[in-house]
């Protein structure tokens, strides 16, 4: 066959191919049913304490996220079907805050993730529930945030100064708790708590420090990039005001050439991080990311509505983790959490 039939030929299986890639990104009511059978299984798990549970037992960071999710989907604490549960919910995390301010299921080691996950989950429900609760909540979410500065506060090494690590009086920093703290300190920031900007700068610094060559971010200055981490600096500079910055578009450019996958090491994770921040950045790079990972999630959630991480190296924090992260990857449009606003 010459070249002159076999280009036509050539032509329409290039035509074929894209119609089937612009088939596969899952439509907006494939994603509300994904997200609704979601719902269902969360509030299926709830304890009856009000808790949600991680492997080891009740979560204070499981209990958040799962809230967390439930309000990204439109549920709201004291109203609807889930309305007294998720009330429950906020009251047994609040319960488990430390005198000093410390939001641990246990005080172990890296608690700052935690601590931050639950810091975000109360700035986030803070203007949802009713004044006596809303009393508790602002409290509680104003000791947090001072502990969250202090540990910014102590004293590192030059690469570190500004982030975060594993512990309150950890002495180096990392993105991935950075990332945490970040969304925490904005979200109490929007809701009147006090953050004072030079805070806000210093950690700005640190997560440029962690920018990699050729586009990305990285877990501590000079480590490789990866996917999760692309998207988790995207978020951090998008959240503190940076928008657009040349780093941002350095990393979403990677995005857009290698979205999370699910054999990574940290997929929910990165699916999170990633749908968020590129949601942030918006244009082309939020509409490939949520075809991308709107793809990649409803292939992989079970009959039952959960996620479980089956396969990967995340599998062991439970499907409450895993279909907490996705549920909220996946209703970022919506908008319904103060922190997706754009």
């Amino acid at each position: 066959m010459s070249r002159a039939h076999l280009l036509p030929l050539l032509m329409m299986l290039i035509a074929l191919v894209s119609s089937a890639q612009a088939v596969a990104a899952p439509t907006p009511q494939e994603v509300d049913r994904s997200l609704s059978r979601a719902i269902r299984f969360l509030a299926s798990q709830q304890q009856a304490s009000g808790a949600w549970r991680a492997p080891q037992g009740e979560s204070a960071a499981m209990t958040s996220l799962a809230l967390m999710a439930l309000m990204a989907n439109g549920h709201v604490p004291g109203e609807g079907p889930h309305g007294k549960n998720m009330e429950r919910a906020v009251r047994w995390v609040i319960d488990r805050q430390f005198p000093n301010g410390l939001f641990a299921s246990q005080q172990t080691h890296g608690v700052m993730y935690e601590h931050g996950i639950c810091t975000l989950m109360l700035a986030e429900v803070a203007g949802m529930v009713d004044e006596p609760l809303a009393t508790r909540v602002r409290a509680s979410l104003a000791i947090a945030v001072k502990l969250i500065l202090q540990s910014q506060a102590v004293s590192k090494g030059q690469q570190h100064v500004g982030g975060w690590r594993y512990n309150p009086s950890s002495n180096d920093s990392d993105l991935s708790a950075t990332g945490w703290q970040l969304l925490a300190l904005r979200a109490a920031k929007d809701v009147g708590c006090d953050v004072p900007v030079a805070s806000i700068e210093a950690a700005v610094s640190y997560v440029k420090r962690c920018s990699g060559r050729g586009g990305g971010f990285s877990y501590q200055p000079g480590d490789g990039v990866t996917p999760t981490r692309a998207g988790t600096g995207i978020l951090c500079l998008e959240v503190c005001g940076e928008h657009h910055t040349a780093e941002t578009i350095a990393a979403a450019e990677y995005l857009r050439r290698r979205p999370p996958r699910y054999q990574d090491g940290w997929y929910f994770y990165g699916a999170y991080y990633s749908s968020i921040g590129m949601f942030k950045v918006g244009g082309d790079y939020w509409t490939e990311t949520r075809n991308a990972v709107a793809s990649s999630l409803l292939a992989q959630q079970s009959a039952d509505g959960a996620w479980t991480g089956n396969g990967s190296n995340e599998f062991s924090f439970g499907p409450i983790y895993c279909t907490s992260l996705a549920t909220l990857a996946l209703a970022v449009e919506y908008q319904y959490l103060p922190i997706y606003q754009r």
